[in-house]
């Protein structure tokens, strides 16, 4: 039997992983349900259990794993210590090691032992616990950081910014190499820089440049989710968010994982000036670059700035030059990449990999006229055209 008063104790004793008993849901429940039972407050305690048990219930029915899953994902001195390659010292370890111990106690604790002390003859839910070993297990994670991350990084890969705050994509486009065909050598480009950063070793900001629909951002996204189990993670910005590149930057630069910043259809008018933060980085500034960070960007304009006939009669004195540092924006990116509308030939190779992929029956000869037909309904020739068709033609048949 658990003493519940020490364990009150050692609860708010935590610290390296205080902030488990101050923000988890479930730890908050499981503190006020031992404090009720302490307090012989009946009503108090299966609330605060059934509470407990509820908050559980939204991630599984295992109390052990829950437990070591928020563990394994706290943001904590000493996991940001090891993510830096610093000294983490005796003082701070043996801290650890106590503490993880605790952990371990508390997440088995089994439902029965809170169940036998409410004083109630109702239903109370229950919940199961398992054998971990907290110590060998974050310590695996700990060897593991530079390419499983910590906090939320260590949950998901791909990211946006909402309302200033980094925010994980719920569902995000589960997209893979192995779904994208053809255009082998525009791809292997952007792999191999991205390989380069995953070594460690000088990468460049890529340019994908090219017509509409011939695979630009799912090229960018199938690298992302490729490459996250080696520690690749990818953060998504809007046009207008681009003035948070400096505070990314700030957050992520002495992250163990390798970031790519995606910026998708970027395209500035002449008057734009949300270019700025992303003219900093490209240029390498040193309050806005970092080694672990790349910048992918896809844009359908070669030099990613709307000009106008207008604009050049403007009265501005030294106007070429601000013309000039307006459309050589995009020779900052160190790699461009150029993605073709596909021809005739290429556009059938498309659709026939597509249609052995998606296993369809209907006749190749068949497919290829209407492939054609349908991609003039269209207006002209691309991947995502020709994955709209071989996804129509499954559906009738």
């Amino acid at each position: 039997m658990n003493d519940f008063k020490q364990i009150l104790k050692q609860i708010r004793s935590l610290v390296i992983f205080r902030e488990l008993r101050k923000n988890d849901p479930v730890i908050l429940n499981m503190i006020q349900t031992i404090q009720s039972i302490q307090e012989n407050n009946t009503g108090d305690s299966i609330q605060f259990y059934c509470d407990m048990c509820s908050e559980l219930y939204n991630y599984g029915d295992d109390l052990t794993e829950y437990m070591m899953k928020i563990v394994l994902e706290d943001d904590n001195i000493f996991i940001l210590k090891k993510g830096q390659d610093l000294e983490t010292g005796t003082m701070l370890d043996n801290c650890l090691a106590n503490e993880l111990a605790f952990l371990e106690e508390l997440a088995t604790i089994p439902s029965s032992e809170f169940i036998s002390k409410i004083n109630y003859d109702g239903f109370l839910p229950e919940y199961k616990i398992s054998p971990r070993d907290f110590s060998q297990i974050y310590a695996q994670r700990v060897h593991d950081i530079k390419k499983i991350g910590y906090g939320i990084y260590s949950k998901h890969n791909i990211f946006i910014i909402k309302e200033g705050i980094m925010t994980h994509v719920e569902h995000a486009d589960p997209i893979r190499l192995s779904q994208l065909h053809d255009y082998e050598n525009e791809r292997s480009q952007v792999i191999a820089n991205t390989k380069a950063l995953l070594a460690g070793k000088p990468a460049n900001n890529v340019l994908l440049y090219g017509d509409c629909g011939t695979g630009k951002s799912s090229t960018v996204k199938a690298i992302a989710n490729e490459y996250a189990c080696e520690g690749l993670r990818l953060i998504e910005l809007k046009k207008k968010q681009l003035h948070e590149i400096p505070n990314i930057v700030e957050k992520i630069s002495k992250n163990p994982l390798k970031f790519i910043i995606f910026i998708d259809d970027l395209s500035f008018t002449e008057d734009d000036n949300d270019y700025a933060a992303l003219k900093a980085i490209l240029e390498g500034s040193v309050a806005s670059t970092a080694s672990n960070l790349v910048i992918y960007a896809t844009s359908n304009r070669r030099h990613l700035v709307r000009e106008t006939f207008t604009a050049r009669k403007g009265d501005e004195i030294h106007f070429k030059d601000t013309m000039q540092e307006l459309l050589s924006l995009s020779d900052r990116f160190g790699l461009t990449v150029t993605f073709q509308k596909p021809d005739k030939k290429l556009f059938l190779d498309l659709i026939n990999k597509m249609a052995d992929e998606y296993e369809i029956k209907t006749d190749r000869a068949e497919l290829e006229i209407k492939a054609e037909g349908f991609a003039l309904s269209k207006g002209g020739r691309s991947p995502r055209v020709a994955k709209q068709f071989i996804e129509y033609i499954k559906g009738t048949e």
